[in-house]
């Protein structure tokens, strides 16, 4: 093998493994801009004029659950203030989220949600959220979030349990380089 040869297939290795590396990155950000874009996980781009137009169906009540994970095994403490909810369709509904950074130093934490059954997904309008943004934490920082949210009252009549779960990543690394 010629050594200009050689040259050329580091450099496409090398081509490759940044380009592996900065996909990496991009990973939260873009799964966040093509959920909103296509509507998965209750993040839709028409959600104010949804809500306002929708009644509540005070006869039907769906619990939605909530679970929390924090990837990579960090050791920040995360969870929801109550771990199911009782609400009906078109009800606008509050819940809160508890995280501490039990870290000796600050972070940059961004939060991914997920809906199931996926089917869900399209009718849950979330109008404030801790996931629509990255969370700064200081060292030791403790904080409550809310998650404000609605089902669409046409959400199929078969569903009458929706589990919202997040996951906290740590991004911490890439907020620094923007």
């Amino acid at each position: 093998m010629s050594a200009d040869l050689r040259r050329r297939h580091w450099l496409r290795l090398l081509f490759v493994t940044l380009g592996m590396f900065g996909f990496g990155f991009a990973t939260v950000p873009l799964y966040n801009k093509l959920c909103y874009a296509i509507g998965l996980n209750g993040k839709v781009a028409n959600e104010a004029a949804a809500i306002k137009t929708a009644s509540v169906d005070a006869s039907r009540t769906v619990t939605v659950e909530f679970l929390t994970t924090v990837n990579g095994g960090r050791p920040w403490k995360f969870r929801a203030d109550q771990a199911t909810v009782q609400v009906h369709p078109g009800q606008m509904t509050t819940v809160s989220f508890y995280m501490k950074n039990t870290q000796d130093h600050a972070i940059v934490a961004q939060a991914v949600p997920n809906v199931a059954p996926s089917d869900a997904a399209q009718y849950l309008k979330k109008t404030e959220c801790f996931c629509f943004n990255r969370q700064p934490f200081a060292a030791g920082e403790e904080r409550h979030m809310p998650v404000v949210f609605m089902l669409d009252p046409e959400l199929p009549k078969d569903i009458d349990r929706i589990t919202l779960a997040y996951t906290f990543f740590d991004v911490t690394d890439v907020a620094q380089k923007n």
